[in-house]
């Protein structure tokens, strides 16, 4: 890395550089992707990139039934509280189109056709399961470590909330843990009498990490040795290790209840336990040969019939091909994945709108393949005009 540091600067420059550079923040007209782009922001402003304009992707422009009417207020009122610091910045829109932008022709219509044709697909299923019952079949079957994984914005951190609540109406202890940065988990959802919760700071593990890892050291070797130890504990794999381990002590917590984890965007759990011998063998390395309980027992745990994970998407193009790929990951790692849940579905909502009502009829081919792909352990959560959480949590559990 030192001696790409050159690099690395003038790629920061040229970055900051108004006149090389437009950095483009693309975001939805809703709270928490909102509050993502503040964040991102926020970190690019620290580097001095300040060259920042912002999209808005999917913003509705009029509305004639009860649920455009609730989806234009929903947009505006987040537009409305959006940070100060976003408003600052020049923002440009692109409308809401009822297709999914795929393929050329389409891209080209983005800015031009609203395109409310319809498809000629039919719903292949006589009934369409809902989210409760996943959560039946997960608790008679027993699962005690839960996964939502998908991609960015598909409503992750809303379904894990709702499950931990769901299972903890049955009677069960649970555990709901967030491995995303973000830790979105906190806006969703309370700790209550049948809830514990946690997330994981890479910043604060890689301290308790360093000082464990130092405190040892300290009662055997030199202090030339200790140096080179701390220059060691620098390196990036170091915070990678105090992550996973992290990760491995909130999954052991499946020994007395069930643990629910929502996992960052990046889908970048599935890729740590790929890799979970190089991990052994580097803890080992630093740690003088000790492999805390909770790593030894993670990979058998996560590979057996006690873990569950929920591959949550929408009915749309990218996050289904998204959860397809997210799949094969898993099925590399040697973990199964049952239940498929498609959110927020205009599709249910059995709206009158004409773009609305197009873009629902657009879903349709997706809501077949994922039923066809899932082999019918899916469900379809409808689209809610709330920001769901709380108490509106239980409206995603009813029968």
């Amino acid at each position: 890395m030192e001696s790409k540091k050159e690099i690395y600067i003038k790629a920061v420059e040229t970055l900051s550089d108004g006149s090389k550079t437009t950095l483009i923040l693309v975001s939805r007209p809703e709270t928490t992707p909102l509050k993502e782009a503040e964040r991102a922001s926020g970190e690019l402003a620290q580097l001095g990139i300040l060259n920042q304009i912002m999209v808005l992707n999917g913003v509705l422009s009029d509305c004639d039934d009860d649920a455009s009417k609730k989806l234009y207020e929903k947009q505006q009122s987040a537009l409305t509280s959006m940070p100060d610091s976003l408003k600052e910045i020049q923002t440009y829109s692109v409308p809401l189109r009822a297709y999914n932008v795929t393929g050329l022709d389409n891209i080209r219509a983005l800015l031009t056709n609203e395109n409310t044709s319809f498809e000629t697909d039919k719903i292949i299923v006589t009934n369409i399961p809902k989210l409760k019952n996943v959560i039946d079949d997960i608790a008679s079957t027993n699962k005690k470590v839960i996964f939502t994984m998908g991609k960015g914005g598909v409503g992750k951190t809303t379904i894990a909330a709702a499950v931990a609540l769901g299972l903890s109406q049955k009677g069960q202890k649970v555990h709901l843990a967030t491995t995303d940065p973000a830790a979105h988990l906190k806006y969703v959802v309370s700790e209550t009498n049948g809830i514990t919760m946690s997330h994981i700071d890479e910043k604060e593990e890689l301290k308790k990490y360093q000082e464990e890892v130092l405190s040892k050291a300290r009662e055997t070797m030199n202090e030339e040795d200790i140096a080179y130890v701390e220059e060691d504990l620098r390196s990036p794999c170091t915070q990678e290790i105090a992550v996973f381990r992290a990760f491995a002590e909130i999954v052991d917590k499946a020994e007395n209840q069930m643990v629910i984890i929502d996992t960052a965007p990046t889908g970048h759990t599935p890729l740590l336990l790929d890799f979970t011998q190089s991990y052994h063998k580097e803890v080992k390395r630093t740690q003088g040969g000790e492999i805390p309980d909770s790593v030894k027992r993670l990979l058998p745990r996560l590979r057996s019939h006690e873990t569950e994970v929920l591959i949550v998407t929408l009915a749309e193009t990218t996050p289904v091909f998204e959860a397809m790929r997210l799949e094969e990951d898993l099925k590399r790692a040697e973990i199964d994945s049952k239940w498929w849940i498609i959110n927020s579905s205009f599709y249910l909502t059995e709206t009158f709108n004409a773009l609305l009502n197009a873009k629902a009829n657009h879903e349709i081919a997706w809501i077949n393949k994922v039923a066809e792909h899932s082999n019918g352990n899916f469900a379809v959560i409808p689209w809610n005009a709330d920001e769901v959480k709380g108490e509106k949590l239980n409206e995603l559990l009813k029968g």
